[in-house]
């Protein structure tokens, strides 16, 4: 089949504010610093393009995420007239995937531009929750997963890492990422797994990523998988870093402890009031744009990302 027209989409749909668990523990992103509120525009311009030889189903994530930290001011979303288009929740209610059936060659734009309103503090003060104090939303992310086999490096961050904890820890593991690695795009593959990674000592930002959520939920911290955009990518492309969750500093005296997810990225390509956020899961087989249940041969992407 030939390219099919392509009609104007509606707009995403905004979800409700996600829900955290233990008694309404706030969501909040952290990076390192002294404490302020951001408000900084991203614009993001993107484009991408695929074909496939017969009917097929394709899974896509590439929208910034309605959510309480984030707003978008304008939004236009334009794809290739299919057999099916339809959106669902995406992990945690953070984002939005969309479902397309339809065969021959699929074209996807996306236009947006999005004000980050974060609250930013500094990460190395806080501290680890124990594990019975952690609200069910972050559970889950303490276990090994398909590219991050935590469980095999709990002896490596008490080596390397045991002399800190809680947010010290997190930050000596950004350093120790960030001294040892080596940024090579073209490194790595889709099957990289965190552990290889960790072999090889170089990747991009997908296995900076898989690396420090290993890393942190060998030490018993929660630890996500985040896929967003940021000014400064190089080169321009999805960017990924890693969330974590330590305790929140605003949590009255005398209450139950309460904690926040913190944005961590070990590449130092992206900063917290900078990130817009696409979507979150427990490494990048959760949040990957494109996931097809079929044969698909891809054929190209452009991402412009920029501040303003």
């Amino acid at each position: 089949m030939g390219v099919r027209r392509r009609p104007r989409l509606p707009n995403p749909h905004p979800l409700p504010p996600p829900q955290g668990g233990g008694g309404g523990r706030m969501s909040r992103n952290i990076p390192f610093g002294s404490a302020f509120e951001t408000h900084m525009a991203i614009s993001i311009d993107l484009s991408f393009a695929f074909r496939m030889e017969r009917v097929t189903d394709v899974l896509l994530q590439f929208e910034a995420a309605v959510i309480p930290e984030q707003k978008l001011l304008e939004t236009d979303t334009w794809a290739t007239r299919g057999e099916h288009f339809a959106r669902i929740p995406a992990q945690d209610d953070i984002g939005e995937r969309v479902w397309v059936r339809a065969e021959g060659r699929y074209d996807v734009s996306y236009k947006a531009k999005v004000e980050v309103n974060r609250l930013l503090t500094e990460i190395d003060p806080l501290e680890r929750l124990d594990p019975h104090d952690l609200p069910g939303e972050a559970v889950q992310y303490l276990f090994d997963s398909r590219y991050c086999p935590a469980d095999r490096f709990q002896s490596f961050v008490e080596a390397e890492f045991g002399g800190c904890d809680g947010g010290a820890r997190i930050v000596a593991m950004h350093d120790w990422i960030a001294d040892n690695f080596t940024y090579a795009p073209g490194s790595s593959s889709s099957v990289t797994t965190g552990l290889d990674s960790f072999i090889e000592r170089r990747g991009i930002c997908r296995d900076y990523a898989h690396v420090m959520v290993m890393l942190a939920r060998a030490s018993g911290i929660p630890a996500r998988f985040v896929s967003c955009f940021a000014p400064g990518v190089t080169p321009p492309d999805f960017h990924a870093v890693a969330e974590v969750f330590l305790s929140d500093p605003t949590t009255p005296t005398g209450s139950a402890p309460g904690g926040a997810w913190y944005l961590v990225d070990a590449t130092g390509m992206a900063q917290a009031d900078n990130i817009v956020k696409i979507g979150v899961g427990r490494d990048a087989a959760d949040v990957s744009f494109m996931t097809s249940f079929g044969e698909t041969e891809f054929l190209e992407k452009n991402v412009s990302v920029s501040e303003g």
